[in-house]
């Protein structure tokens, strides 16, 4: 067990995009932790292949941690992907304000969540509003953006125009989500 993360520190989610996407991007994990370990993040726990990290720090401006986990991933990988932070409150309320939570019937593995790190402007979120899908449903909420894909999200006219619109942003599926609030709620328990 590691040791319980020191008074003053935030748990934090970082969220890498288009890490280990189709051959490209390649990031192992265990460098990925002692990457963030070499820069005095604390106890930095990754899920699944895609980019996520969990960790805990005492740095307040994320804005600015953002950018030097970017520097320091091209540094490290000669690639740059945009880092999205979010603390384990942050990710509470996305769980808690999730518009599709009272639906009957919906399937986790097809509900998304894409995470910016400022709010989309209002043309853009007109401009994916506009697109016309058969079924696909997308609900913004400030920086996150809920997107329901009944058919999965492999051939989702949404999802592309999302892509074509709001180049900055980076997505996780619920499933995905949930598991990294838990590894976050664990961190703050200092198990």
């Amino acid at each position: 067990m590691k040791p319980t993360p020191a008074l003053n520190v935030t748990i934090v989610i970082s969220l890498l995009r288009g890490v280990n996407v189709g051959g490209h991007n390649q990031i192992k994990m265990d460098t990925l932790r002692a990457l963030y370990e070499a820069l005095g993040l604390e106890d930095p726990k990754t899920y699944v292949q895609s980019g996520n990290v969990v960790f805990g720090t005492k740095e307040r401006n994320l804005a600015g941690l953002a950018g030097r986990l970017e520097n320091a991933i091209e540094r490290k990988f000669s690639f740059r992907p945009a880092v999205v932070l979010r603390t384990s409150a942050d990710l509470k309320d996305v769980l808690a304000t999730n518009p599709f939570a009272k639906r009957h019937g919906l399937e986790p593995d097809k509900l998304a969540v894409v995470f910016f790190n400022e709010p989309p402007t209002k043309e853009a979120c007109d401009e994916v509003l506009r697109v016309k899908t058969e079924g696909e449903e997308v609900q913004i909420r400030g920086r996150e953006f809920y997107i329901y894909f009944p058919n999965g999200m492999g051939q989702s006219k949404l999802f592309a125009a999302i892509g074509r619109q709001l180049k900055s942003g980076t997505v996780r599926n619920w499933n995905t989500v949930t598991k990294l609030f838990e590894i976050a709620k664990k961190l703050e328990a200092g198990c």
